[in-house]
């Protein structure tokens, strides 16, 4: 079976400004307001949420430890799930993509860092929980990528073949589980990224997804 699993954040969905609404609760509580740019800080809000308060806490108290992130980090939880949506929406093009991949015949699935009950809460608000056959998040193993367990998962649960299978992500760390799971990876260039994402030198660029049956066919067949 060949399969096609997803990430989430930044490559099937644009979350970065409900993420960094989430972000600013919590330095609106610590009294700061809002330490982060939804546009600016885009690229940093698909690292996660622990990222996020990283660098917001940089800016207004550099002398904060990693117990002020742990400290903050479920109430970022809290905020984010209770506004998942608000401004959350596919990337252009991506359910006619995923509804193709269908018809052709590829088992597709979502492999994501973000926790897995936030993910599936995300999705099934979007109107594209039934399009993925697995969903692995953040909790579903005891390790994240970019450790390869995860995608692994995911192609298992999707009853496919790891050589005909490939991961469609958008950052580092969806290149380096890739490359750790052995798989070919499709990095997307719509992101905050861009084509700096080039850099990474991924078996694949993808523009649009518009073009993605052609990436996917072209790699596994």
């Amino acid at each position: 079976m060949r399969t096609v699993v997803f990430d989430l954040d930044g490559t099937l969905a644009d979350t970065s400004a409900d993420l960094i609404a989430a972000a600013n609760a919590c330095f609106r509580d610590l009294g700061h307001g809002d330490v982060l740019d939804p546009k600016a800080d885009a690229a940093t809000a698909f690292r996660g949420g622990r990222a996020m308060l990283r660098l917001g806490l940089s800016r207004v108290d550099p002398g904060a430890g990693e117990d002020v992130v742990d400290a903050q980090y479920p109430r970022l939880l809290t905020a984010y799930e209770a506004d998942i949506d608000r401004h959350t929406a596919l990337y252009p093009g991506a359910l006619a993509a995923i509804a193709q991949l269908h018809v052709d015949g590829y088992k597709v699935g979502v492999c994501t860092n973000k926790p897995h009950a936030l993910a599936d809460t995300l999705l099934f608000r979007l109107g594209v929980r039934g399009m993925f056959d697995a969903l692995v998040g953040a909790g579903t193993l005891d390790v994240s990528k970019p450790d390869p367990a995860p995608y692994r998962h995911t192609v298992a649960l999707l009853g496919g073949d790891m050589a005909r299978s490939l991961l469609v992500g958008d950052t580092v760390t969806d290149r380096e589980t890739a490359r750790a799971a052995g798989v070919a990876s499709v990095l997307v260039t719509f992101g905050p990224e861009g084509d700096r994402v080039a850099k990474l030198e991924p078996e694949a660029l993808l523009p649009h997804y518009d073009q993605l049956g052609a990436v996917v066919a072209r790699l596994i067949g």
